[in-house]
């Protein structure tokens, strides 16, 4: 395909159009249009190549282009990232049904969708020399005549805004499977998975969060692929107009095995290593470090030996990554390490026992090889480190999930030299055991089945997890290696070609893992090649060092701002919003019509929410769970229930919360519930303090589906649980903001990190749902004085204390929740009274009364509707529990209806006349205030976005019959993340981050 330009008064559109060559290998003739909305929003159009006007076009690139990896805003401008150089790696598998090849990305470019500014041969000009610089240097008459006119038009020289961006995507360090498209970032166990249970395995929206690179930026285009129909997302998908990337290293090598008896041909194998760089941490050495309060880690990698024949296919996981605590180093780093640790062992638990409970679940039984050594910094790091697994394993009381071994990588070297470690290390008991344990995958080609499958892994680690890690996965995996060909045909053991090949996959993919991380290869590779240690590897290792401690010292930074700025970090930098005339029109016209392919059923749903104080039950929750006052009604359908405190929130709880707590509660709930009629507890998850329940009449049971589950632990707890019942989807959120009544700014930061940060799968965030209720102790308090918030409390007169509600003021600033509804508060404060007594604390602290308790919620009116606000009167807590009552009208669509419906409005819309094409009508499109706000709040990421005008905007059709939108974000002035000596990017020091957000309490918070 190729890209081109038209550049007309007032409308400057991009186009990617697939080739001649492209059509004449049977791919479909298609389109993909960009033209610039409002602010940060792109319309994009997916036509037939034949609707779309070709007078006047400008090719913008002599070279084929091999796809896009996204749309950016950068400084207020949108570019579209396009990849115009890559080249084939090789087939990871070959004699497979399905082909897996893997490209490896050379050189993109930068092309601004809503300005000329940067147009010229900056784009066209590799950044570095290479083999298409003679392609390059021959251009097409339109580009020759196009750079002149920009050169002329345009300054001779400018930094261009994406010039740090280019240089990382151009690195060589991306990869991704062109078409047909098959899914890179994940293992091969899962893939096949995935094919068993009768998924598409072909299907682009498949992968693995954690290692597509490009998520961020390509995000609004795949939810732009996921609104067309199932005809052309297999149309875009074959066109690879949308490229999805990893990072790492991928190498793949052919190697003549040995015949075997019966044959006098070799056999002719596969090896190769695939190396996915995690981007949930990414950064560079000094600047990334860690863990963060989601259990990620720096430098996280997972590597997959894969080898295989005609016959057989053999895949080994093993996984690296920072020691899981909170640590960093600062000031200028030469050859010492002056490691700091920043967190204190109570408030570093939470986040490390999540990193191991995410590898856990992901790849089961997890055993750590510890390299860290004796010098002063790895002691004192790696001594935390051995305390909190100790700590995680007694936690969980399961020992044979996590195994543990120490090996001082340098001590033995300094002992017995490299050489001595090829043998030493698997025959460590821990590995020994463990190596038997987990096995390895290994299936044939006729069927795709399992033969065998890999039970566990080695979490490998060192300081920086790049020169000893990779050195001792590289004897692990050949020793797995070895312990397969022995099963299978012992002569290929001692196959020269075989090994040499994997000893150079290992090298190039630590040298790539180590320029991404640190700036320069990785030390030791020689004698991962060789198998010895050199006088010139010995020179080249010190070149090495020497290097690195200039780059991490004077170039880190502003790679760091770039990797924040790609991955969507930097908390001003929005997010490309995408509006689809065709199919956004076609949604819309549906919504307003959605009376004709559906019909409705209601529910009573309870939410209720109480800080338990850590208090075991006392007393029936009939009071509460089913009010005297609904006596009459009938009763709910779904009761959502948030606890708060289920355990006292003191430093041994944090470390390891009491799951007992919550089966004592969860006992009382169903004891509560039996009595009223046929009920069950559908979920239910506890996350430190913070509990959620979702009972459901058993009849409803089996119309939930998609159900999910996410949580945010440490200083930003909360639980939320998801599903959709019939057509609508539904989120509840339980949570515990920040403590301290002057605190407010605290408590907005914890709900926008929530909001922005729990997300679930297949990209659901809060927001996109049709109904969310948050059931939450959100601590906001009374601004008045002590006897004030008492006389008025007691005395039934809660209007002044409505008008200094802290969590009222909040949503009228747009500080928080300002999306959110609540009922009129029509009782008194739940907060802070005596136990088991009507009076307001009269503690030496004489805490002022406040509405801590709250439930908010969003949704349409024909979504949800409040019925009742109110509390109940138990008293075995400090708080009062406080519960509303919806009615929810759920949607029941009938499809076929639906997609007639369908079928009719899309052909109305783009019926043209004779002598018009579809792309002209559609770029009379005007971007007004008449569309309807869903896309914005599927898209909200990051950053706050607000309705136009303050209105609810609903959908109207214009002139055109194309239906458009506007979409404004809530942003600071314009500028350049790279020219600014400050950043808001995620992954700076965690001790500043930390200081920015309120520490996880060691006691019970006042």
């Amino acid at each position: 395909m190729h890209l081109w330009l038209r550049d007309t008064p007032g409308q400057r559109t991009l186009i990617l159009l697939t080739s001649t060559e492209d059509e004449s290998r049977g791919l479909p003739p298609r389109a993909l249009v960009f033209r610039p909305g409002r602010g940060s929003q792109a319309v994009v159009e997916f036509l037939r190549k034949s609707d779309v006007d070709r007078d006047g076009l400008i090719k913008l690139s002599s070279r084929p282009v091999e796809g896009c990896l996204g749309l950016i805003n950068v400084e207020g401008d949108i570019f579209l990232i396009v990849v115009n150089s890559a080249t084939v790696v090789g087939n990871i598998r070959p004699s497979a049904v399905n082909a897996e090849v893997v490209s490896r990305i050379h050189e993109i470019a930068f092309y601004c969708l809503n300005s000329s500014r940067f147009d010229g041969p900056y784009d066209d000009a590799p950044s570095t020399p290479s083999s298409f610089d003679a392609v390059d240097s021959i251009l097409s008459r339109d580009q020759q005549s196009y750079n002149s006119f920009a050169a002329s038009s345009q300054p001779s020289i400018y930094e261009h805004p994406c010039a740090p961006l280019k240089k990382i995507l151009s690195s060589g360090t991306f990869y991704y499977a062109p078409y047909p498209y098959w899914d890179l970032s994940s293992r091969l166990s899962e893939r096949l998975k995935r094919q068993r249970n009768g998924m598409n395995i072909h299907d682009m929206a498949t992968f693995d969060s954690r290692f597509i690179w490009n998520e961020y930026i390509a995000r609004s285009l795949l939810d732009f692929r996921e609104r067309l129909s199932s005809e052309e997302r297999n149309e875009f998908d074959r066109c690879q107009f949308l490229i999805l990337a990893i990072q790492g290293y991928v190498g793949v090598f052919p190697v003549a095995l040995p015949a075997p008896p019966s044959s006098g041909s070799p056999v002719i194998g596969t090896i190769g290593l695939i190396s996915r760089l995690g981007w949930k941490r990414a950064g560079t050495r000094f600047n990334t470090r860690g863990v963060d309060d989601e259990g990620n880690v720096a430098n996280f990698v997972e590597s997959e030996t894969i080898f295989s024949t005609s016959e057989t296919t053999f895949s080994y996981i093993q996984v690296r990554g920072s020691v899981p605590l909170f640590w960093e180093q600062q000031g200028i780093q030469t050859f010492g390490h002056r490691i700091q640790i920043t967190r204190p062992p109570q408030a570093t638990q939470p986040a490390f026992e999540r990193h191991f409970a995410q590898l856990i679940d992901e790849y089961g039984t997890v055993h750590v090889i510890n390299l860290l050594g004796q010098k002063e910094g790895e002691t004192l790091i790696s001594s935390a480190y051995n305390q909190h697994l100790q700590n995680t394993i007694h936690a969980t009381g399961d020992y044979a999930d996590i195994g543990v071994t120490n090996f001082d990588f340098h001590g033995e070297v300094r002992m017995r030299g490299h050489d001595s470690l090829i043998s030493t290390v698997p025959r460590l008991d821990g590995v020994r055991r463990s190596s038997e344990h987990f096995g390895f995958l290994t299936c044939s080609f006729d069927s795709d089945e399992p033969i065998m499958e890999q039970r566990g892994i080695f979490r490998t680690n060192c300081l920086d997890c790049l020169d000893r890690t990779n050195f001792i996965q590289d004897i692990i995996s050949r020793t797995t290696l070895e312990q397969f060909l022995l099963n299978i045909n012992q002569s290929w053991v001692n196959s020269g070609g075989l090994w040499t090949s994997h000893r150079e996959l290992w090298a190039e993919s630590g040298d790539a893992l180590s320029k991404i991380y640190a700036g320069t290869g990785a030390l030791n590779t020689s004698i991962t090649r060789t198998g010895k240690r050199t006088f010139a590897g010995v020179l080249a290792d010190a070149t090495k060092s020497v290097s690195r401690a200039y780059i991490n010292n004077f170039q880190d930074k502003g790679k760091q701002t770039a990797i924040d700025m790609f991955l969507g970090n930097i908390s001003s930098q929005p997010q490309v919003l995408i509006f689809d005339p065709i199919h956004d029109s076609v949604r819309a016209a549906l919504r307003e019509r959605v009376a004709e392919y559906s019909t409705r059923k209601t529910l009573r749903i309870f939410a209720g929410t109480y800080n338990l104080n850590g208090r075991p039950p006392s007393e029936p929750l009939h009071p509460w769970l089913f009010p005297e006052s609904e006596k009459d009604a009938p009763s709910p359908d779904i009761l959502v229930v948030g606890f708060q405190e289920i355990v006292p929130l003191n430093a041994q709880q944090i470390i390891q919360a009491d799951p007992a707590k919550k089966r004592e509660w969860e006992a009382q709930i169903q004891k509560t519930i039996e009595t009223r009629g046929n009920y069950l507890i559908f979920r239910s998850e506890q996350l430190v303090g913070t509990a959620l329940f979702v009972i459901v009449k058993s009849e409803l049971a089996g119309a939930l589906r998609n159900t999910g589950l996410r949580g945010m632990a440490g200083n930003k707890g909360a639980v939320a649980i998801r599903f959709d019942y019939y057509d609508t989807s539904f989120c509840f959120l339980t949570a515990h903001l920040a403590a301290g009544h002057t605190n407010v700014i605290e408590r907005n930061n914890d709900y926008h990190t929530i909001d922005s940060g729990l997300r679930f799968s297949k990209g659901r965030n809060i927001k996109s749902h049709d109904v969310v209720v948050w059931a939450a102790d959100t601590n906001y308090r009374v601004d008045l004085e002590n006897s004030e918030v008492r006389s008025y409390a007691t005395s039934g007169n809660l209007q002044p204390l409505i008008m200094a509600d802290q969590l009222i003021d909040a949503m009228h600033a747009n500080d928080a929740f300002s999306s959110y509804q609540e009922g009129d508060l029509t009782f008194p404060p739940t907060y802070r009274y005596d136990l088991h007594s009507d009076n307001y604390d009269t503690s030496e602290k004489q805490r002022i009364p406040a509405w801590t308790d709250r439930i908010l919620y969003r949704g349409l009116p024909m979504y949800l509707r409040l019925t009742s606000y109110s509390r109940a009167e138990l008293r075995g807590s400090d708080h009062r529990p406080v519960y509303a009552i919806f009615k929810s009208d759920v949607l029941v669509i009938d499809v076929a209806k639906k997609n007639a419906l369908q079928e009719e409005i899309l052909r109305q819309l783009t019926a043209t006349d004779a002598d018009e094409l579809l792309e002209e009508k559609l770029s009379r499109t005007i971007i007004d205030d008449s569309f309807s706000d869903d896309l914005l709040l599927k898209y909200h990421h990051r950053v706050q976005l607000k309705r136009a005008g303050g209105k609810r905007q609903t959908a109207s059709e214009n002139p055109d019959g194309i239906f458009s939108a506007d979409f404004t974000p809530v942003l600071s002035s314009s500028t350049n993340p790279f020219d600014s000596d400050a950043t808001s990017a995620a992954s700076s020091s965690e001790e500043e981050l930390y200081r920015q957000v309120r520490p996880i309490p060691t006691t019970v918070p006042s």
